[in-house]
C-alpha cells in the first residue's frame, strides 16, 4: 500500500485509537468516574485526565476557537506542502500519522471544547495518543526531508575525482 490510501489508512487507525483512548478516559477518569488515576508504573507514568483548552504543552489556553481553526489550516497545509511525500512510504507514514493526530485533537475541540489528555509523565506536560502521533510524524517528516536533502546534494570535489580514477582504472 502506497501513497494516499496508507495515509487515509494510517490517519483513519490513528483517529480510532485517539478517540477510544480519550472515550474510556473520559469514562473511567474524568471528575465523577471511578478513578481519579490509573497509575502505570509508580511515579513515572501514570493516566491522569486534564481538560487542554490551550495548544501543545498547555500553551494559550482558552483560545478554543482560535486553536480549532489553526488545527484544520494545519490539516490543509500538510496535504498541500507535503503531497510529494506520498509516494514513498516513510512519507505516507508519516503524513497519516499528522492527519490523524490533528483531527483526532480538532475532533475534540468541537466535540467538547477543549482536548481530552491523560498520558501524564512528571517531567513532561500531560498529553494524549494524537499528540504522539503527530509529534512521531514531524520527526519522520523532518527525516525524510533531510534523508532527501542529502541524496539530492551535489557530490564533493573528493568523490568526483575518486569516480574519475575509477573510469580511468
Amino acid at each position: 500500500m502506497h501513497g494516499w490510501s496508507m495515509v487515509a489508512v494510517v490517519a483513519t487507525i490513528v483517529l480510532v485509537v485517539d478517540q477510544l483512548s480519550k472515550a474510556l478516559v473520559l469514562t473511567f477518569l474524568a471528575p465523577g468516574a471511578a478513578h481519579a488515576e490509573v497509575m502505570i508504573v509508580p511515579g513515572l507514568l501514570r493516566f491522569y485526565y486534564v481538560e487542554n483548552t490551550g495548544a501543545a504543552f498547555g500553551l494559550f489556553q482558552g483560545k478554543n476557537p482560535l486553536l480549532g481553526f489553526l488545527a484544520f489550516s494545519v490539516v490543509v497545509a500538510l496535504v498541500v506542502w507535503f503531497r510529494e511525500l506520498v509516494r514513498y512510504w516513510p512519507g505516507a507514514l508519516a503524513l497519516g500519522l499528522q492527519l490523524g493526530g490533528a483531527v483526532g485533537n480538532l475532533v475534540d475541540r468541537f466535540r467538547h471544547g477543549f482536548v481530552v489528555d491523560f498520558i501524564d509523565f512528571p517531567f513532561w506536560p500531560t498529553f494524549n495518543v494524537a499528540d504522539s502521533a503527530i509529534t512521531i510524524g514531524v520527526l519522520m517528516v523532518l527525516y525524510v526531508l533531510l534523508r532527501q536533502g542529502q541524496q539530492e546534494s551535489p557530490k564533493a570535489p573528493e568523490a568526483e575525482r575518486i569516480d574519475a580514477e575509477h573510469q580511468i582504472r
